[in-house]
């Protein structure tokens, strides 16, 4: 079988320092043929890099390369939407990073683009694609009843991390209208998805859109959607957020936030009556530090931890051999964007319980 020709759309970051390595690594299953990005910097130094001819500075242009089979979306938030919808108008199939989009009304415009394409769409939440993640899927019943679940994700800014283990090229060379641009459209969006709601509170939502995307989407597919938000709370400028979220029989707290620390917590326990399981995640910028999978379990007089590591193979290369046989073989696709939406409805009412606090607080 031939090797899926693919463009990628945005050269930022994360595609310097995940995609495109992982692509070159994978030549069975994809073929870089094209690449786009606003930065004429980029465009030139990544296509020398890796050998790509055609060269795009409009997604649109790229969509309507022929030669394409898929491409990747890894372009700014603001314009994920646009990018999958003119990939899937050409008949393209899509791998869009998380945040798949920023308002409901985005996310019925992919979901309207997809069906009547037929084409594959993928959410890049490659968290639920790590082998530890899928060990802890089948350990969940061995627990027996859930009394608590921990979800936290409490990082040091990426770039902390990503400075001490790649290069990535960041160039200054993008226009001042195109900047201006991303940056109303980001506040048309928010003001779309969340109405008239402070600014830090729209802060608070594009914080879990990025991060918060990849802990409430593992924590759904691993206990199930929640029945509700209890509670929730955000402070320093809505960069750290914690939320309770209800089950049936137990609670879940979320906690979150970004500082200044050369660390990496990212984790979700789950706490039975006398056995506690914990998916342990590091960085995905530093290839191959595992996911990890612990136990901590009481049997008689008897305490136990131990650590599984199921897999050194990456996340997102999972990811990547899932897009593929999805599209070749016709495998469902796991992280759809009818999954996404139910992380924006958990924003949305994070976000609205956030407001309802602090208004209280203000009355005091």
């Amino acid at each position: 079988m031939s090797p899926l020709r693919v463009g990628v759309i945005g050269l930022g970051e994360v595609a310097q320092v995940i995609h495109l390595p992982l692509l070159e690594s994978l030549p069975e299953l994809y073929e870089l043929a094209a690449v786009c990005d606003l930065s004429p910097t980029l465009l030139d130094v990544v296509g020398r890099r890796y050998g790509v001819e055609r060269r795009y500075d409009d997604f649109q242009k790229l969509a309507r390369d022929q030669t394409l089979d898929c491409v990747l979306v890894l372009n700014n938030d603001e314009y994920h939407c646009d990018a999958v919808t003119a990939a899937l108008g050409q008949s393209l199939h899509v791998l869009v990073e998380k945040p798949m989009c920023l308002s409901p009304r985005e996310a019925e415009r992919i979901v309207a683009a997809r069906d009547a394409s037929g084409c594959v769409v993928m959410v890049g939440y490659m968290r639920r694609f790590a082998p530890a993640f899928t060990a802890a899927k089948e350990q969940l019943t061995k627990l027996g009843r859930v009394n608590y679940v921990r979800v936290h994700d409490v990082i040091g800014r990426n770039q902390l991390l990503i400075d001490q283990t790649a290069h990535v090229l960041r160039p200054h060379d993008l226009p001042a209208a195109a900047l201006a641009d991303r940056h109303e459209r980001g506040r048309r969006l928010v003001r779309e998805a969340l109405g008239d709601v402070p600014d830090v509170l729209g802060g608070t939502y594009r914080l879990l859109c990025g991060l918060g995307s990849h802990d409430l989407s593992a924590m759904r597919e691993l206990l199930g959607r929640p029945r509700g938000v209890a509670a929730a709370r955000q402070w320093r400028d809505g960069q750290f957020v914690v939320a309770l979220f209800e089950y049936d029989d137990h609670l879940a707290v979320y906690e979150t936030g970004v500082d200044e620390q050369l660390r990496f917590d990212a984790h979700i326990e789950v706490y039975g009556e006398t056995t506690s399981m914990r998916i342990q995640y590091d960085t995905p910028y530093v290839r191959h530090l595992p996911t990890v999978l612990m136990f901590e379990e009481s049997n008689g007089d008897a305490y136990t931890r131990s650590v599984v590591r199921p897999h050194l193979k990456d996340p997102y290369t999972h990811e990547l051999e899932a897009f593929h046989a999805s599209v070749t073989a016709g495998v469902p696709v796991r992280t759809t964007p009818e999954d996404f939406v139910q992380d924006l409805e958990l924003f949305t009412e994070i976000i609205r319980l956030a407001h309802h606090t602090q208004k209280g607080a203000e009355r005091c």
